[in-house]
């Protein structure tokens, strides 16, 4: 029985410890996950067990004829050489017959392949290791001869199951952005016939089509499986253990990762209660060194106190566990309707994406926009914002809409050599100053990391800091394309959170599952240029679709009438919902026209206090003043009543 275990496994990079006696055990069918904060050391120990890096310490043991194929996070060098189609990069997995040889080549995945198999340059591609007593790591590849007919299913069912199309199997690989040559990859190493995947965030470039599918690729998977993913649905229904990496140690939990999230927020409130219990403890005593510093008959004892204090072992609490929220601007004022389109068409050539597309958005709803890869997603969010010409029909924004568009090309524009920080503070509003650090350390930002100046941050930083930018401005229509792009489960939670408690509205686009679960109240599912609009969140879609258990079906299926409430059984329920919908909206608008009387009445009085023969009088200054007062209360009160208001009718 194939088996893997690293044993006392210790690493440090010059004074920081990102290792330290870490043991790890997997065995045939092992289905587990790594998980630990951003620069924990998780792509680290996964290249440590690939042996792509030596440990200080520590042994790595292989059963005899064991495998294990890597994938790392990405490519160094390009993901292929790019002078072959993807079907004869994905058969160069395969061993190579004579008859072939001409035509496949023998270069696997990387640069460098050197006449013993071996590969100088393997931390730049994926590759394989073979059992103790061999020389050096090995490309994998199937050394039993496979009829051409079952290899070239097996690749035709992962090419086409990780989103490549039959007419791009005859395509060059060069073709290809560096986002399809990571699903090459990604494909050529669950081609590999291996004992063990290691799997450094595979379901970063896969749409969400694509991450169902490898879901069921590694449900009957038989080898085991170690993977590094943010995508909590996913991981959810492919791991039954998590191994969490922390401060250098390691940590097994039994369970999918909510399980496991349910057993680190135990231990949490226990580390939490120690942990204030400490802090108490050392007020306490930093107090009686200060009362009694200069007594020379309490000397002894304050020596004492001293040295408790530097003895003691302090209770950190991880950063991956501290709950952290961030609020944004309150949205401005805006009427019932937010957005309305009207005849959307757009054409790339000769393929159409979008065709006669009607949407109407109430204020305060949060639509996902649902497809697979090339359905035109990214095209109608940016229709809807502004950012894209020649289209057919129009797009039109309610009273009071004032917008804001993110996408991870909308980030690569920021440059220059201002900070982050200073970037965050420049026209931040005044209330959202003393959270900056807060906000900035939420969205992966810690430390100097809050000095660094645009120039040297990376795609996914200005990625996290542009959308970050965008949040703190006063808007009330969010238009989100990818924003969990970049994103651990952590950050993750903390938008979520603060999406959830937006009172505006928001269209997004996402592949993260329970992310568009869990913020989604109506979807509008793209494909092939056509479209369905579905009154209710991501998960009553899939549930119409028969895809609540995560099949998923191709084609527009045409939606259920009315909302879920609606269906057979609920439709009192339903009646009682939608009155109480209505009275909601009328109450809503009379507060919106309460809210602009006052707003109207304050500015006319802030006008007659700068009269002169007003503010040159101090009792009427006075008299107005009170009025701009309790008129400035008024509204306070009507925009509290407002917004809790929106929050009902928003469910």
């Amino acid at each position: 029985m194939a088996n893997l275990q690293l044993s006392g496994v210790s690493l440090a990079f010059g004074a920081r410890t990102i290792l330290h006696n870490v043991t790890v055990r997997l065995g045939e069918g092992s289905r587990a996950a790594l998980c630990g904060i951003n620069g924990s050391g998780k792509s680290t120990l996964l290249k440590v067990i690939a042996r792509e890096i030596e440990p200080d310490s520590g042994d790595r043991t292989l059963s005899k004829e064991s495998s294990i194929a890597y994938l790392p996070q990405t490519i160094i060098v390009p993901a292929v050489l790019g002078n072959r189609t993807l079907l004869e990069e994905a058969q160069s997995v395969y061993p190579v017959s004579a008859d072939e040889s001409g035509v496949l080549g023998a270069a696997p995945l990387g640069e460098g392949v050197a006449e013993d198999g071996t590969n100088p340059t393997r931390s730049q591609g994926v590759w394989a290791g073979r059992s103790e007593g061999e020389a050096s790591p090995l490309i994998h590849r199937n050394q039993n001869p496979i009829p051409n007919w079952s290899r070239d299913k097996d690749i035709s069912i992962v090419l086409t199951g990780l989103g490549f199309t039959a007419a791009d199997f005859a395509r060059r690989v060069d073709e290809f952005s560096s986002g399809w040559k990571m699903r090459i990859a990604l494909a050529k190493t669950l081609l590999q016939k291996t004992d063990f995947l290691l799997l450094d965030e595979p379901t970063n470039y896969l749409d969400i089509e694509a991450r169902q599918w490898l879901l069921k690729f590694l449900g009957t998977f038989k080898g085991g499986f170690l993977l590094v993913s943010h995508d909590r649905f996913f991981l959810d229904n492919v791991i039954n253990e998590v191994y969490d990496l922390f401060q250098g140690g390691l940590k097994r939990y039994a369970g999918n990762y909510s399980a496991y999230e349910s057993q680190r927020k135990a231990e949490l409130d226990e580390l939490s209660k120690r942990h204030a219990e400490q802090e108490a403890e050392i007020k306490r005593t930093e107090a009686l060194i200060r009362r009694f510093r200069y007594k020379a008959s309490k000397a002894a004892m304050v020596q004492e106190r001293v040295k408790k204090l530097e003895k003691m072992e302090r209770i950190e609490i991880p950063e991956n566990l501290k709950k952290i929220s961030i609020t944004f601007p309150p949205p401005p004022h805006s009427g019932r309707i937010a957005l309305t389109a009207t005849g959307i068409g757009k054409r790339y050539g000769e393929k159409t994406v979008l065709s006669g597309l009607d949407l109407s958005l109430d204020a305060g709803e949060r639509l996902v926009v649902a497809g697979k890869n090339g359905a035109g997603k990214s095209t109608l969010l940016r229709i809807l914002g502004g950012k894209e010409a020649g289209y057919a029909g129009s797009v039109q924004y309610g009273t009071g809409i004032a917008a804001g568009y993110f996408s991870v090309e909308s980030a690569e524009a920021l440059a220059g050599g201002q900070t982050v920080l200073g970037f965050m503070e420049e026209d931040a509003p005044l209330a959202l100053l003393p959270k900056i650090r807060d906000m900035l350390g939420a969205f992966l930002f810690r430390g100097d990391d809050v000095y660094k100046t645009l120039d040297v941050l990376s795609g996914g930083e200005k990625s996290r800091l542009a959308l970050l930018k965008m949040l703190t401005r006063p808007l009330n229509l969010l238009l989100l394309d990818e924003p969990t792009n970049h994103l651990d489960i952590w950050t993750k939670d903390i938008l979520l959170d603060a999406l959830t408690a937006f009172a505006g509205t928001i269209v997004f686009v996402c592949h993260d599952r329970a992310f568009m679960e869990r913020l989604s109240t109506k979807t509008l599912y793209l494909d092939e240029g056509k479209h369905a609009l579905y009154y209710g969140g991501y998960a009553w879609f899939m549930e119409t679709r028969g895809e609540a258990a995560g099949a998923t079906g191709g084609g527009i299926k045409p939606p259920p009438s009315g909302t879920p409430a609606q269906r057979p059984g609920n439709r009192e329920e339903a009646k009682r919902l939608k009155a109480e919908e209505r009275r909601l909206k009328r109450r809503e608008e009379e507060l919106i026209a309460q809210i602009e009387a006052l707003e109207a009445d304050k500015k006319r009085a802030e006008a007659t206090l700068s009269r002169p023969d007003v503010y040159s009088s101090g009792e009427k200054a006075k008299k107005v003043q009170a009025e701009i007062r309790a008129l400035e209360a008024a509204i306070e009160s009507a925009t509290s009543e407002w917004e809790a208001n929106a929050r009902c009718a928003n469910g």
